[in-house]
């Protein structure tokens, strides 16, 4: 197909004029609407107004200038088509072979915080439309979506006179998958807002559910160095999360596998407020915590998080929810880890860092947002074969208020600061999981086991092993006991309080097992499941 007339009608006007340029001095007719043509005629190139086209006035401050059948038709007639020939020839119709479109800049206006007056105006109309139509008449129309694909094009005219089949089909491609992110973003802000465009905290759980990500980067490979990978970033999400980190330093990129642990440990980090609760160490491994702890300072926290368990740090990713100094940098630098991940560094930390050219440090730019309403992005998503499980982050925090002391004995102010501590961390550890705590402290950690007294038993051998002491420590469990046998465990290794959601057939046994060993237990009435 050797393009005859084109309508150029751009938004983003990266490398218009240079494009223009070529296809005029290919024979190419331009047309063209407001500003591009201004902008193009002030570069000497020959433009048709689209009024001259239609015969119709751009109308209603923009809002329609190319929704007219002299300018659809042209689009969308069939080459090869008796009847849609007669009716070009009938109507007045002139053929129209190459649409260049980008669309009205609805993202940026948004992440600018513009008025919902003004970002309703950024919806285009014209332009998807447009875009459309060429695509699906892509055997005929040539449709470019993307300035990055201007010299691609012009040397494809310039060597062969034509923009082939395979060309025009990778660029309809292209465009339906623009116009299904454009329309998708639209549909995730207007689901983020209620009817006067105040935020509001909940979605729906829609259906159909559209959902629209960017790439941000290829990965070097997925979980495993058979299977691609590549990482994709939520569009209007603004609170701290390893989507908006900036890589600060690395020679290496971040992988698959760095990425997710990365995810894990900063939200465990920010379940604690620095200033309330104290300053936090998570130090994770293959998607679960090794180390968890609170400390007075960053050193101090990174010190409790190592002791318990520094075999499996080795390799893990380290996060903070305060300002990295350059005493936990030095640390940090004589053992060997991935990643750091914090909200800040000191300009000392930073360099001590980059001493070690693999560790990969990320800051989040702050923890504005910490409290995580959820309102920038609501949903989790896990793919099954065929389809997509869907729900609710799990951001609900206990209120100490509303939790039930159901044993004999209630747990002493020092229990009760340990309790919410591991309940805190429990939440983010693969179940079934248990934690046992001392002193803002997880000083023993029981992952994914499928039976929770094995969890237990681990956390403790585990524990033991380290030379950690568990006598005086409470115990955590992500959901209920569904058996005593758990609660007899942790007698044996000195527990001296429980917090777990309760809810079982067996919790009057549960509680008499605490009673017998005179534990404190509280129910939580949440269960934290994590698969």
């Amino acid at each position: 197909m050797r393009p005859v007339r084109a309508i150029v009608s751009v938004s983003d006007k990266t490398g218009v004029v240079e494009f223009a340029k070529e296809l005029s001095n290919l024979g190419v007719e331009i047309i063209s609407t407001g500003g591009t043509a201004r902008l193009l005629k002030e570069a000497g190139i020959p433009v048709k107004e689209i009024s001259d086209l239609t015969g119709f006035p751009e109308i209603m401050e923009g809002r329609v200038k190319t929704l007219h059948p002299k300018v659809h038709g042209g689009i969308l007639a069939k080459r090869d088509s008796k009847e849609h020939l007669k009716a070009m020839k009938e109507l007045g119709i002139e053929r129209i072979d190459m649409v260049v479109v980008n669309l009205y800049p609805f993202k940026e206006t948004v992440a600018k915080g513009a008025r919902l007056e003004k970002i309703i105006e950024n919806i285009d109309i014209g332009g998807p439309t447009m875009v459309r139509a060429a695509a699906k008449n892509y055997k005929y129309v040539a449709i470019v979506t993307d300035p990055k694909d201007y010299p691609e094009i012009i040397k494809e005219l310039k060597e062969t006179g034509e923009i082939s089949l395979k060309t025009r089909f990778n660029l309809a491609r292209k465009a339906f998958n623009l116009t299904a992110h454009y329309d998708a973003l639209i549909s995730d802000f207007l689901y983020s807002i209620d009817e006067n465009g105040d935020e509001i905290q909940c979605r729906e759980l829609r259906n159909p559910l559209t959902i629209t990500f960017e790439k941000v980067q290829d990965l070097r490979y997925g979980e495993n160095p058979h299977q691609r990978g590549a990482f994709y970033r939520e569009v209007f999400v603004k609170e701290p999360c390893v989507t908006r980190a900036e890589k600060l330093h690395g020679e290496k990129e971040l992988s698959f596998n760095n990425i997710y642990d990365l995810d894990g440990a900063l939200n465990l980090v920010l379940e604690f407020d620095p200033q309330a609760d104290g300053i936090a160490c998570a130090i994770i491994k293959h998607a679960n915590p090794c180390g968890m702890a609170l400390g007075k300072s960053v050193e101090e926290a990174y010190e409790k998080a190592l002791k318990v368990d520094p075999v499996s740090a080795f390799g893990g990713i380290i996060a903070f929810n305060a300002k990295v100094t350059s005493e936990v940098a030095k640390l940090i630098t004589e053992r060997f880890y991935e990643c750091v991940i914090a909200p800040d560094y000191d300009e000392g930390a930073l360099e001590i860092l980059k001493t070690k050219k693999n560790l990969r440090v990320l800051t989040t730019k702050g923890l504005e947002g910490l409290e995580r309403k959820g309102i920038d992005s609501p949903f989790e998503y896990r793919r099954v074969v065929g389809g997509l499980l869907v729900q609710d982050r799990n951001l609900i925090t206990v209120d100490p208020e509303k939790i039930k002391v159901v044993t004999d004995r209630e747990p002493t102010e020092k229990e009760w600061k340990d309790l919410l501590f591991a309940f805190k961390v429990v939440k983010w550890v693969k179940s079934n999981s248990v934690v046992y705590a001392k002193d803002g402290v997880a000083v023993g950690i029981g992952v994914g086991q499928t039976s929770r007294v094995d969890s237990a038993r681990c956390a403790a051998e585990k524990a033991k092993l380290m030379g950690l002491d568990l006598s005086g420590s409470v115990l955590a469990s992500e959901a209920f006991f569904p058996f005593r046998d758990s609660v007899d465990e942790a007698a044996k290794v000195g527990v001296t309080a429980v917090i777990q959601p309760g809810g079982s057939i067996r919790d009057k046994e549960v509680i008499e097992a605490a009673n017998e060993h005179g534990m404190a237990m509280v129910f939580t009435g949440i269960r934290h499941f994590r698969h």
